[in-house]
């Protein structure tokens, strides 16, 4: 029986780049993890921070888009940091079928001290990377990211 042989593919194909963008993710979300987890915190509890100090208060449904949590994930979350008085929930004056989540005082300065140090690990880990080549990488994921998505929606 012949063997089936495969070409390899090219260093610039479209495989060969999914293979190198999934194991820069896979290494990137266990750099963040491991650099979150140091400042005594979880994941999703300093996501949810994270997106509240950059957007403002939110209903749990549009948390859960910005962090891509489950909302039964997102209620636990919210409880455990509505818990610790980092953030809680407000009724939203239109309309009281709407709460929204928002950082308390004590929050947003937990996140703010958080996020600096977040933002120091990140930056060491990129510092080999000029600016011209980041805002290219970032267009370019940006285009992969919305094609994919466009995709899976037709």
């Amino acid at each position: 029986m012949p063997a089936i042989s495969f070409n390899k593919p090219s260093s610039t194909s479209s495989a060969a780049l999914w293979v190198v963008l999934a194991r820069a993710y896979r290494s990137m979300a266990a750099f963040v993890e491991h650099s979150v987890a140091g400042l005594g915190i979880g994941l999703s509890d300093f996501m949810i921070l994270e997106a509240l100090l950059h957007k403002g208060a939110m209903t749990m449904s549009a948390l859960c888009d910005v962090v891509l949590l489950k909302n039964a994930s997102m209620t636990a979350a919210v409880d455990r940091l509505e818990e610790r008085g980092l953030v809680h929930r407000a009724n939203d004056e239109h309309d009281r079928r709407v709460r929204f989540v928002q950082l308390t005082a004590e929050g947003t300065t937990v996140i703010k001290r958080l996020y600096a140090r977040h933002e120091r690990d990140l930056d060491e880990v990129m510092a080999g990377v000029p600016e011209a080549q980041r805002e290219e990488l970032r267009r370019t994921l940006k285009t992969i990211g919305l094609t994919a998505q466009s995709r899976i929606r037709q």
